[in-house]
């Protein structure tokens, strides 16, 4: 690949590669569906309990972050295939490891849902009532 010299056709290679990357993660990847639907309820109960601006930014990062995790993990799950298709121990633990990449961003991103959400919805069903009264 021939990589002297800057230009737009270039990098706007770069997005094509991106996308087609996206839509082979969507296509192959189950564990990234459930990744987005989380995000999506994420972005529609943001919407509605009208988060502020850091909180936003954490959700729409932590987001990010898992939906790249997944990526890199599926990225070094091929790869490892394609350098020994035999069964491997030190490829198992390489899977394996970058698996557990995945999970302790998921659990990162739900820490910070509960740090974000929960205090809003506790304050939506403990003030409700309150709030019919005359």
């Amino acid at each position: 690949m021939d990589n002297k010299g800057f230009t737009l056709r270039k990098r706007l290679a770069g997005f094509k590669y991106a996308f087609r990357g996206v839509r082979i993660l969507l296509r192959d990847e189950h564990n990234v569906w459930l990744h987005c639907l989380a995000g999506i309820c994420a972005l529609v109960a943001g919407f509605f309990l009208d988060l502020s601006a850091p909180e936003w930014a954490a959700v729409v990062i932590v987001c990010g972050c898992v939906l790249a995790a997944e990526a890199l993990n599926t990225a070094i799950e091929r790869l490892a295939d394609v350098v020994t298709p035999e069964y491997s121990e030190a490829i198992k633990n390489v899977k394996d490891l970058s698996a557990a990449g995945v999970l302790f961003m998921a659990i990162a991103a739900a820490v910070t849902g509960l740090i974000v959400f929960l205090p809003k919805l506790v304050n939506l069903f403990y003030h409700y009532p309150e709030t019919l009264q005359p």
